[in-house]
């Protein structure tokens, strides 16, 4: 008799197992067949934005010529293959040449490398430190808000570009520095939206009945502020990646970024500066590209705020 118990209960152990086992892996479907038509319904209203469909095209175009620039550059950028400011389609070059006969047009596929690793680069670790001190200050509060946020007012009180300057002016020229400068300008103006966003986000209904529930700080931060920060923190970020590119290649103009001989946009428009009136191409093309991609990802941020935003989704 008791084997025969021991039996039915290991049976229905073992069928209890499956039925949870089967559970949890329809449930996961469920959630990916959940996230995909999310992303299916982002994808979509970001293509309506036409404008945002071509800036991405485009910076698609950018980032593959940069990256292969070994094996799309027709030349090698820091070798003279032509005569001094030679002009457009002259001795074979689609660009011509910049002032002391390199191809312009190599230049740029390699300086496209330095322009986005410095327009990125310290976009994203902006954001990264910007997305910790601006959620600590506003969901603790107190003391702990005072001190990260009036540090940020320090720092926020510079523009931007000077305070740049100046810390690029306090170290070695080089992309590091630029990278660096950059990065510690720019991580008052996220944190202080971020800061905002939590405050907001913590006084929500939902918050305070996870805490009834018995959430903790890290279950709270991890599972309900951090995602609401994902959308407006991403699109603001992608918007200033294209000002960031131009603030990198401003140091560079100024001298304190990247320097000669290596291939850079602002490098390459402080070089031709000196030939302006006698060989425009020097300075005009590169200021152009520079141009171009800052407008690029303003309408990549346009579409990215559209295709987050559930509201735009559904209609």
């Amino acid at each position: 008799m008791s084997d025969h118990t021991s039996s039915v209960s290991r049976k229905a152990s073992n069928d209890a197992g499956r039925v949870s086992a089967a559970t949890a892996w329809q449930i996961r479907r469920e959630r990916f067949r959940f996230h995909l038509r999310t992303l299916k319904l982002a994808w979509y209203a970001y293509a309506k934005d036409k404008a945002a469909l071509g800036a991405l095209v485009f910076f698609v175009i950018v980032a593959f010529l940069a990256i292969f620039a070994p094996y799309v550059s027709p030349y090698d950028p820091a070798e003279a293959v032509a005569g001094i400011n030679s002009p457009p389609f002259a001795e074979g070059l689609i660009l011509g040449a910049d002032v002391d006969g390199r191809d312009i047009l190599s230049r740029l596929f390699w300086g496209g490398r330095i322009a986005l690793l410095v327009g990125i680069g310290p976009t994203f670790a902006a954001t990264v430190v910007s997305l910790m001190l601006g959620i600590v200050a506003g969901y603790v509060g107190g003391w702990v808000d005072q001190v990260i946020m009036r540090v940020m007012d320090i720092l926020f009180a510079f523009p931007l570009v000077l305070l740049a300057i100046v810390i690029a002016g306090v170290m070695n020229p080089g992309v590091g520095t630029v990278i660096l400068a950059i990065a510690i300008a720019l991580a008052p103006y996220i944190a202080r939206l971020v800061r905002t966003t939590t405050m907001n986000v913590k006084q929500q209904p939902y918050i305070e009945a996870a805490r009834a529930a018995g959430a903790g700080t890290t279950a709270i931060l991890v599972r309900y502020i951090f995602p609401n920060m994902v959308a407006p923190v991403l699109v603001y970020a992608t918007t200033l990646i294209g000002l960031m590119m131009v603030v990198g290649s401003g140091l560079s103009f100024l001298g304190l970024g990247v320097q000669p001989p290596d291939a850079d946009w602002g490098t390459m428009v402080a070089e031709g500066r000196g030939v302006l009136r006698k060989a425009p191409h020097a300075t005009v093309f590169p200021g152009l590209v520079i141009v171009f991609v800052s407008l690029a990802f303003n309408f990549i941020g346009d579409g990215l705020r559209d295709a987050l935003d559930p509201r735009a989704r559904s209609r």
